[in-house]
């Protein structure tokens, strides 16, 4: 036997068989690993995803998220009156009726309970594709529907499409004026106080709110059976669960005041809010990547041009049209509608995982993978994030290919991480040491007073602005989250300021430590959930130089071990984004989840541990012929409780970049305690 096979061996001790219920691996015997059977995983692994990667060296992958975004695609092509591509509209139709939920409705993220609003618009954009209301999936979802409170049960945003449409009167949208853009910065309510995502799809919003067009709607489509009642005396949407009853009745109270006194604002002040609207958006319409560059904005600024007249060959709307049709998928005989591309997220994740396995084909492609990130680094263009810190200089990347107003703390700590590591590994310390400097002089003059970070912009914090009566969703903000602040945390710790060193990982570290919940876990804003904040967090405190024995990372420790599936993977459902928080959910194993429990079982320096053997052999046994993982389940967040991703990459990267951590720790390679050299 070989030394390596000895380790392996001496890891746990064999078993026959694993227990039927979910058990913790304290009670359930582990499982024997072969390193010649790890050797042989990583290397296929490895393999695949060196062929996917792009010539020009980076790595994008599908963002697939619910039924709204592919619906929503379909009925604005019918919004605007042009002529449909009757075979993408087919294909689209036979994407919606596959993930349709056996009880008619459309879930949220794969195998989630039905959602009324997804559900509403996906029946519509199906019977506007043309599919016949008898029809059996139809006939279901109209159920489904009426089930869950009917079509009046919709939130903001899908009542806003409906009005447009003319289903439903103006007066069930709440008020958002157009002379909102003229609100200076102290105002209560001011543009500068909500988040990034609302921002972009706000400004067009009410321009569409204000000006109120009709839908052109040639094949004259409508959805009143989707109501319980009469459509048109839907009034305003009740107080969400989330909002204060007090703030509620103050701002639903504003609302019928707006009503009245909208008639009478002078048409001068509505001239130049329009104004206004369309300056903010023409500034940031970013060229193909599209304003925001994500797809709820990308589509309003498209209607926006629409009812201000502008016509279609005109540059900006042309640019803007032509933005959303870079986030069409096509898959044989169906298709659907990205909500944004994550160019920039998936080539770092992927970069890190590469450089964990230590071949030097991987290493040459990192190279490859930074050098084409390092360009993309925001360096001259102040964007919207400067209104809080406008004498802190950009050195950002955003998520997407180009989307410059508004880059990410979040992926800049990982390029960043994933730059040092790159200069460490091959003594190359001016390779990109410029672009890490910026960077981190960036994420340092982004943190938040409390010593979090949000994931695009300081101080965003204005809670009870989610209680306005168009906030029902509860995103309207992008306050500090633990696992945004764990990365920016360890990017610092990586590159060198370490608590003791510096003042701002000082105040990340205690930021982090008072997140921590009475389990033991941290909670997850941007991947599903527990797991993921978890994983973030016991890495940053590796970073910064907690020991295993610390007691805060002992109970980390138990709280994985204790939610470990009975197969050894591990897995979460979205639904522990409910609005009580109650804490995690349990759910089938999956690729994604179980490599970022087994990274951070190996940050807390329980490599040993024997939740770690059988999380691996978990891998290692659910692997396809191809290298890589089958993952249909729905691992990321956009929207706690409203909007949920699918990366389809996670379930590439991340199980090789756990693989390869734990063959690096059992070759003695990163030390016995875990505690590493970088910090993801």
């Amino acid at each position: 036997m070989s030394l390596n096979e000895t380790a392996f061996a001496n890891a746990a001790p064999q078993v026959d068989s694993a227990p039927r219920q979910p058990a913790g691996p304290q009670q359930a015997p582990a499982t024997r690993l072969s390193a010649p059977a790890l050797d042989h995983g990583i290397d296929r692994a490895l393999d695949t995803l060196l062929r996917q990667q792009r010539p020009d060296g980076h790595w994008v992958y599908e963002l697939e998220a619910d039924a709204t975004i592919p619906a929503e695609y379909v009925l604005m092509v019918h919004y605007l009156g042009e002529a449909p591509d009757l075979d993408l509209e087919a294909r689209m139709a036979r994407y919606l009726r596959r993930i349709q939920n056996p009880d008619g409705g459309w879930p949220l993220f794969h195998q989630g309970r039905s959602d009324v609003s997804a559900s509403v618009k996906a029946y519509f954009a199906l019977k506007m594709a043309g599919d016949d209301p008898q029809s059996a999936p139809m006939q279901r979802a109209r159920q489904a529907i009426h089930a869950m409170g009917g079509a009046e049960a919709s939130n903001v945003f899908t009542r806003t499409l409906l009005a447009l449409y003319g289903v439903l009167p103006w007066k069930a949208v709440p008020m958002m004026p157009v002379e909102i853009m003229l609100l200076p910065r102290w105002f209560p309510f001011h543009l500068s106080k909500v988040s990034y995502w609302a921002r972009t799809v706000i400004v067009p919003l009410l321009v569409l709110n204000s000006l109120r067009p009709q839908a052109r709607n040639p094949r004259g489509v409508g959805i009143n059976e989707l109501f319980v009642g009469n459509c048109h005396t839907v009034g305003l949407p009740p107080r969400a669960p989330h909002q204060h009853a007090g703030w509620y009745t103050v701002f639903r109270g504003l609302d019928a005041l707006l009503r009245v006194a909208e008639p009478l604002f002078p048409r001068t002040l509505r001239r130049r809010a329009i104004a206004a609207a369309q300056r903010f958006v023409r500034e940031r319409l970013n060229g193909e990547d599209g304003l925001g560059a994500i797809f709820p904005a990308m589509a309003n600024s498209v209607m926006m041009f629409d009812v201000l007249g502008v016509p279609p060959d005109d540059p900006a709307r042309a640019v803007a049209r032509r933005s959303l049709e870079r986030l069409l998928v096509e898959h044989g005989d169906e298709a659907y509608c990205q909500p944004c591309l994550s160019p920039v997220w998936d080539t770092a994740l992927a970069t890190h995982a590469l450089l964990e396995t230590g071949d030097a084909r991987a290493a040459q492609a990192a190279g490859r993978a930074l050098d084409w990130l390092r360009p993309l680094q925001v360096l001259d263009l102040r964007g919207d994030w400067a209104v809080r810190r406008p004498l802190v200089r950009p050195g950002g990347w955003a998520f997407q290919y180009a989307n410059a107003y508004y880059p990410d703390v979040d992926d800049t700590a990982v390029v960043a991480a994933a730059m040092d590591r790159f200069m460490r590994a091959h003594q190359a310390p001016g390779r990109y040491g410029e672009a890490v400097a910026r960077a981190t002089e960036w994420i340092v003059g982004m943190q938040s007073g409390n010593g979090g970070w949000g994931a695009f912009e300081p101080e965003n914090t204005h809670l009870y602005l989610n209680n306005i009566p168009f906030a029902d969703h509860g995103a309207l903000l992008d306050p500090p989250t633990a696992d945004v602040s764990a990365r920016c945390l360890s990017m610092l710790c990586q590159t060198g300021a370490t608590p003791g060193k510096s003042e701002p990982a000082a105040r990340a570290l205690r930021y982090l430590l008072a997140e921590q919940m009475p389990d033991g876990s941290w909670f997850g804003r941007w991947g599903t959930n527990y797991i993921y904040g978890t994983w973030s967090a016991l890495c940053a405190l590796n970073a910064a130089g907690l020991p295993p024995a610390a007691p805060e990372l002992q109970r980390a420790v138990a709280w994985l071990a204790r939610i470990q599936n009975a197969d050894g993977g591990w897995g979460e459902d979205g639904s522990s984004y409910r609005l009580d928080y109650r804490g995690y959910e349990p759910a089938p194993s999956v690729a994604s989840q179980t490599a970022w429990a087994l990274l951070a079982l190996m940050a807390a320096g329980a490599a040993q541990h024997p939740a770690v053997a059988r999380g691996i052999d978990y891998l290692l046994r659910t692997q396809q012929p191809g290298g890589l993982w089958h993952e249909p389940r729905f691992t990321a967040v956009g929207f706690p409780r409203v909007f949920y991703l699918r990366y389809h990459g996670y379930a590439r990267y991340f199980p090789l970049w756990a693989l390869a951590r734990y063959r690096n720790l059992q070759r003695g390679q990163m030390g016995q305690s875990g505690q590493v050299s970088w910090g993801l």
